[in-house]
């Protein structure tokens, strides 16, 4: 198979980064030169003899800058060069070595099913070879990305990939080291874009031998914070938008019935779902009870559906029956320093106010209360209808 024409005809083009690489990078550029003369090499800031290794090389489109950024600002100027010169694809490689050209036409063949995918060179991290710092972290960043996105990948840390320039276009990136490989595959599977793998091979020289850039601490450090970034939007925004987005184009009650019918989901996790629920609707949060909801039954998985309708019982038109229970309820642990109101005349801003202590503790205590109450129903009910 002539895989110069399909670079030609899929217009894929080859993405380098590198940074003071003059030892492999000639290697590397010869053995990629062998699949397709549409190569891209963005030069951040090296100081060896890179930039006379490259200019021996006039089919290849040279990408420089005097002062060393990062791996991440590097593959972003080679993203945008990409795209300016009408490329749809482009594939990242390594300049290190650490790579095999000849896995080039794993991701050309992964198009044929993928076209809009961020395919990702995934490595064998269980040889020998591979360094335990490698391994681990590979393994912290797979967790992280299955959390913030929802899917299983074995490799986000692999450089080899191909990336769908024009679908990436749009997003405005803001990291500049190693952690944009993260940052890039997170983002754009938020943005609907799919991520899936490709098995291939990685070199791993002795250790005296090897040469990284890769600072442990700094980078490691950079990599959590960002990670940190990550969970908080896919807890806080992500994940609720998701949720929402899956009943769109259906009813209100077949959707009630689907969740409460589910037979794979057992009746005690329903119950306490509602009742969770329940209790997020009336504790004294106001404004901020569906983002304390919905994370903590992300985290604790609840029936994230049955939280949000439950919590639901502090709509408008039971908030001031709502505040008079709490008030009553909270009058139970004053005595007599209770503060007694009548719920037709006396509701008023300025009289929960000046017992804001009785309401809050009566809050929750009444919060609880029915939480555990509507819980119990919830469950009676369902063994009920599930006998039946």
């Amino acid at each position: 198979m002539n895989y110069k024409e399909l670079f030609l005809q899929k217009k894929i083009c080859v993405l380098i980064p590198t940074y003071n690489n003059a030892q492999t990078l000639e290697r590397v550029l010869q053995e990629v030169l062998h699949y397709t003369h549409q190569v891209i090499v963005v030069n951040d800031g090296s100081t060896d003899g890179t930039s006379q290794i490259l200019a021996r090389y006039k089919q290849v489109k040279v990408v420089g800058y005097d002062k060393n950024v990062g791996k991440g600002f590097a593959l972003r100027k080679g993203l945008k060069a990409a795209f300016d010169e009408g490329y749809h694809y482009a594939i990242s490689i390594d300049s290190d070595g650490q790579h095999y050209a000849d896995d080039l036409p794993q991701f050309v063949n992964k198009l044929k099913t993928h076209p809009e995918a961020i395919i990702i060179g995934a490595r064998n991290m269980d040889q020998a070879s591979v360094p335990g710092k490698s391994s681990f972290g590979n393994k912290f960043s797979n967790f992280w990305f299955k959390f913030e996105t929802g899917i299983v990948m074995s490799d986000t840390q692999s450089g080899y990939r191909l990336y769908p320039v024009v679908l990436l276009n749009d997003i405005t990136f803001l990291t500049r080291k190693y952690e944009f490989e993260i940052e890039v595959i997170v983002r754009a599977a938020w943005k609907g874009i799919a991520v899936t793998e490709v098995p291939v091979k990685v070199f791993y020289p002795e250790k005296e031998k090897r040469i990284t850039h890769f600072r442990p601490f700094k980078d490691f450090s950079r990599i959590s914070v960002l990670n940190t970034v990550l969970v908080t939007i896919a807890l806080l925004y992500i994940k609720p938008r998701d949720f929402v987005r899956s009943f769109r184009g259906k009813s209100f009650w077949s959707t009630v019935k689907l969740i409460l019918f589910d037979p794979s989901e057992s009746a005690e996790r329903k119950a306490i779902s509602v009742a969770f629920g329940i209790f997020m609707g009336i504790v004294p949060i106001w404004g901020f009870q569906l983002l304390v909801a919905i994370p903590t039954a992300i985290a604790l998985r609840f029936n994230k559906a049955l939280v949000i309708l439950a919590a639901n019982i502090s709509i408008p038109p039971m908030i001031p029956l709502i505040l008079f229970l709490s008030h009553l309820t909270g009058a139970l642990w004053m005595g007599e320093d209770a503060v007694e109101i009548s719920f037709n005349h006396e509701l008023s801003l300025e009289l929960f106010r000046d017992s804001f202590f009785q309401y809050v503790i009566g809050a929750v205590t009444l919060a609880v209360a029915a939480g555990v109450l509507f819980g119990i129903v919830t469950y009676g009910l369902l063994k009920i209808f599930q006998k039946r």
